[in-house]
């Protein structure tokens, strides 16, 4: 009977301490977890103290002026390391050729004198879509948060070429009242007479004549952020970009068709870190 109700107090003596103890483990473990997450914050403070970038994600948008254009984009960013982060954009904007020159006009409506212009010569309006993939590689720190981090930015995906008939309006025989918007048509000597042009067509006209032309395009850039915190973007990048088209992209009634387009530009960007 003593053996009994000695085996009994040992095994009750041994749960009480048990018990005491796990709440203690628990404690320090809880403890234990915030002071890493204090110290791994105090990193991230550090590292951003002295001019790294540090965030998980990113957004951005532009303006982009190329030497043959122009375009606006929307960019998305996720971050993976320090010095790297993967990209993708959606771009939308317009391509000239070299050639295009706009040409005043002088005409009379109902009695009032009207200005106006057309670009001589001009095929067809060369408009781009552009869905692609990339990264971006921090090259150096902005040092502080006033300075300036440069990062190298390379990509590439695929690209909608849409091509939309160019009118221009004509009055033929000139001064007669009778207008009338044509487009260009193969051997077509009135849409390359100035005698008869007047001005260029309404902006919608042709819209529902586009033919879409698919292809791929890179492009390789240096991205200058010269933000004055690094949870905001504010950036000027300068790059290339190549396209290259499944067909020829015919854009001036005089000029060569051509599939490839190689152009440089510059781009103004802002946005924000988070």
């Amino acid at each position: 009977m003593k053996q009994a109700f000695l085996i009994l107090s040992i095994f009750c003596a041994v749960l009480v301490s048990a018990q005491q103890k796990q709440p203690n483990s628990a404690a320090q473990d809880k403890a234990q977890k915030k002071a890493d997450k204090r110290e791994h914050i105090n990193q991230l403070i550090k590292q951003e103290e002295a001019g790294a970038l540090i965030f998980q994600k990113q957004s951005a948008t532009g303006i982009k002026f190329n030497t043959d254009g122009w375009g606006v984009f929307l960019e998305k960013g996720k971050y993976k390391t320090i010095t790297k982060t993967n990209l993708w954009w959606l771009e939308i904007g317009e391509r000239y050729a070299r050639k295009e020159e706009k040409v005043p006009t002088l005409s009379t409506s109902q009695g009032f004198v009207v200005f106006s212009n057309y670009k001589f010569g001009k095929q067809n309006n060369f408009y781009y879509a552009k869905l692609g993939f990339g990264q971006s590689r921090l090259i150096g720190g902005k040092g502080n948060k006033n300075g300036v981090a440069v990062s190298a930015i390379y990509g590439g995906g695929l690209t909608a070429g849409l091509l939309k008939p160019y009118y221009i309006e004509i009055e033929k025989p000139f001064g007669s009242g009778v207008r009338q918007q044509i487009k260009y048509n193969n051997n077509d000597s009135v849409f390359l007479d100035p005698l008869v042009i007047i001005g260029h067509g309404t902006f919608g006209k042709g819209f529902n004549e586009i033919q879409f032309v698919p292809g791929a395009y890179a492009r390789t850039a240096l991205r200058f952020d010269y933000g004055r915190y690094n949870e905001i973007i504010s950036a000027l990048e300068v790059g290339l970009n190549g396209e290259f088209y499944s067909k020829a992209m015919p854009i001036m009634v005089m000029g060569e068709p051509k599939k490839f387009f190689l152009n440089a530009y510059v781009s103004i960007v802002f946005g924000k870190r988070k």
